[in-house]
């Protein structure tokens, strides 16, 4: 019988990270937030889950600058749209960017940005389903639910911008 969701947190340079999976996969990967204090109440704790102890290590090494490509069970949870845009998000190489029109075109709808970029908002999965790597038509870095100073930090950590001198 497959075993509930559980959750580990894990410290990051960007604060406290929770990750949620089950046997088939990880389904969330989160900033601190009052979401992710409810998750803790909902379900158990990890005590010795494979899932999660294998994201606990590639999240560790990814902010240690060894890891470049996740390699992780996903259980990603949204509708057949939604999981398509991640599945697309995954595409993006290390150190890349993508425009939300990009993802658009690879999707075969060339106006259907605003609903990537609504897609991309509802990522359950941050960090490793890579929506920090879309930015704006204007190559200006746009929305992320875990913040612009995250973004910029990931972005940077990546190589794909350049870090601020001032700001």
């Amino acid at each position: 019988m497959p075993r509930e969701t559980v959750w580990e947190n894990v410290a990051s340079p960007l604060g406290l990270l929770t990750v949620l999976a089950s046997d088939n996969g990880v389904h969330a990967i989160a900033f601190e937030s009052d979401q992710t204090e409810q998750a803790k109440i909902n379900f158990p704790r990890a005590a010795d889950h494979p899932i999660i102890n294998a994201a606990v290590e590639q999240l560790a090494m990814y902010f240690e600058g060894t890891l470049k490509v996740f390699d992780l069970p996903l259980d990603l949870r949204g509708t057949d749209f939604q999981k398509q845009v991640w599945k697309l998000l995954l595409e993006i190489p290390f150190g890349q960017t993508r425009t939300y029109g990009d993802l658009a075109r690879e999707l075969g709808n060339a106006g259907a940005s605003q609903a990537v970029g609504a897609a991309n908002g509802k990522n359950p999965v941050a960090i490793v389903v890579p929506c920090h790597r879309v930015i704006g038509a204007s190559g200006h870095l746009t929305g992320y639910a875990g913040g612009m100073e995250k973004k910029r930090f990931l972005l940077t950590h990546e190589g794909a911008i350049q870090p601020m001198l001032f700001g």
